[in-house]
């Protein structure tokens, strides 16, 4: 049972550029400090929203920002006919993740999808890099319910993990290209050949 100090949640859907994808937005922006992904239910096993989420027959992945959750459905299933569905169970997990305990615990995060930046000791290029995806990437990225990180820069090529709805989006390969690629070729310069995405 919930609190009497109970917090009114609201949720509402957004579609986004992977057709696979709905992006669902919390009016708390409590939910977690860092982006987690979740690709299947074992890896969502000892994350309280995920392991609920996974439990919709719907869901495929799990994707957890600040204030909004990404699910990407199997392909054998329409959103029309579970958006509706969808939209109440998460409102229900999240109001009760938010009004009890577990929003204390830290966040657990799956091995697979926990990959870090491969050094820790950045050069000046490295920094800018990070910076530029930070302001002028990340916010786009996010408002497409997804999340970019830096993972390395090596002989002129930058990689970086997509998650949420740009993994695995069709359009995500023009956007790598057309968008990210050619910004930090702009702003950095020639030291910048290449950007692609590395598998979570």
């Amino acid at each position: 049972m919930l609190n009497n100090n109970t917090l009114h949640i609201t949720i509402y859907s957004e579609s986004t550029p992977n057709p696979g994808v709905m992006k669902f937005v919390c009016n708390k922006q409590i939910l977690f400090s860092s982006p987690i992904e979740f690709l299947n239910a074992n890896e969502g096993k000892n994350n309280f929203i995920a392991k609920k989420l996974f439990l919709l027959p719907i869901v495929k992945e799990v994707f957890i920002a600040k204030n909004f959750v990404s699910i990407t459905k199997h392909n054998s299933f329409l959103w029309e006919e579970y958006i509706d569905n969808i939209k109440e169970e998460i409102k229900i997990i999240l109001t009760e993740y938010l009004n009890s305990t577990k929003s204390e615990e830290p966040d657990i995060l799956p091995k697979k999808t926990s990959i870090k930046t491969k050094k820790t000791n950045l050069n000046a290029t490295e920094k800018k890099i990070i910076e530029i995806l930070d302001d002028y990437v990340k916010p786009a990225v996010e408002s497409d319910g997804g999340n970019i990180k830096f993972i390395s820069f090596s002989e002129g090529t930058v990689s970086v993990l997509l998650q949420g709805a740009c993994s695995g989006c069709p359009s995500s390969v023009i956007t790598l290209k057309n968008g990210i690629e050619t910004l930090l070729k702009n702003m950095i310069g020639d030291d910048v050949k290449n950007v692609e995405a590395i598998n979570g």
